[in-house]
């Protein structure tokens, strides 16, 4: 299934019920009265924040979603029900914008609920309009329509660590390699298109999409994929040695274009992953650990084909989660 990060939805609070006009009929009591009650006020609608970062799919379907009306009001000046709520599930990391009043909510906690629309409150009962000048009273009122609005709904993933780097830096293959992912890899640029995640002994991976020159600007993949690192504790930026490329440059561009899109992305802990290391000879590889070691970083190497090598990456960012 396609991982949505987001979306608009359309939601509308409950009306109200009616109040009702209804009279006492009991024996010996010939002028019994009003006894019409109120309606039961409408359902409210609450987003709540869960850990399941599949959780918009489930609202792709309806136009818009709404929460029940409340009862109208019965005979013996019993209160109409009120309306069944409506609670959209949301991942824990995603901001809500009413597009109507621009208020924004985030859901930073799992097991968060906030109320996003009211419920229109329920219509009095011709009890409620009993007087000492009209004992008599014909008169109920309607209940009120409840909220609606138009929100967009929008993911940043909460990650423990973050893979980034250029294209084919190798994020898929070791997100897949150590986790219990299965994130699409190829040789060919943006074979990532939506983040992948996986579970290292209980800490969240992310493997964001490949970052190019101009980035912060929408070019490649674009800018959307920059604020899922936002909230990520450690970047862990992936550097490939094939190909004979420059490996420095590689690494400086894509810490360019953290320093372009700000929000703090430059200053996140982060660790240097040097990947495919089986494509240099063990003379350059050092020389490289040494060219990386300059930076101050904590530096790490992975031959993906080697599982001694996968099994070590592993160890070392546990530990270091644990930290």
């Amino acid at each position: 299934m396609r991982f949505i990060d987001e979306m608009i939805i359309s939601a509308e609070a409950g009306r109200g019920g009616n109040g009702v006009v209804r009279w006492r009929r009991e024996k010996f009591i010939p002028k019994g009265g009003p006894s019409g009650g109120d309606g039961g006020a409408g359902g409210d609608v609450y987003v709540r924040a869960i850990r399941d970062l599949d959780a918009l799919s489930k609202y792709v379907a309806e136009k818009v979603y709404k929460a029940s009306p409340g009862e109208a009001g019965m005979g013996g000046k019993k209160h109409g029900a009120d309306g069944k709520d409506f609670i959209f599930d949301f991942p824990v990391g995603t901001k809500i914008t009413n597009l109507g009043t621009g208020l924004e909510i985030e859901l930073t906690e799992e097991g968060q609920v906030e109320k996003i629309l009211k419920g229109g409150p329920g219509g009095r009962g011709n009890e409620q309009f009993k007087s000492s000048r009209n004992t008599t009273p014909e008169k109920a009122t309607p209940g009120k329509a409840g909220e609606k609005s138009k929100f967009k709904v929008v993911v940043e993933i909460l990650a423990d660590i973050g893979f980034i780097g250029l294209p084919n830096a190798g994020k898929s293959s070791l997100l897949n390699a150590i986790t219990n992912a299965k994130a699409k890899v190829g040789d060919y640029a943006f074979t990532t298109l939506d983040p992948n995640l996986g579970d290292l002994y209980g800490y969240i991976i992310a493997d964001i999409p490949g970052l190019i020159e101009g980035a912060h600007e929408g070019k490649g993949v674009g800018i959307k994929f920059l604020r899922h690192i936002k909230r990520t504790k450690i970047l862990a930026h992936l550097v490939s040695c094939e190909n004979g490329m420059n490996m420095m440059k590689a690494y400086k561009q894509v810490r360019s274009e953290l320093e372009a899109y700000g929000e703090g992305l430059s200053t996140k802990d982060e660790i240097i992953i040097l990947t495919k290391t089986d494509a240099i000879d063990e003379k350059e590889l050092k020389a490289k650990i040494k060219e990386f070691t300059k930076l101050k970083k904590p530096i790490y190497t992975v031959t993906l084909f080697d599982e001694k090598s996968v099994k070590k990456i592993s160890d070392e960012l546990v530990a270091l989660l644990k930290k």
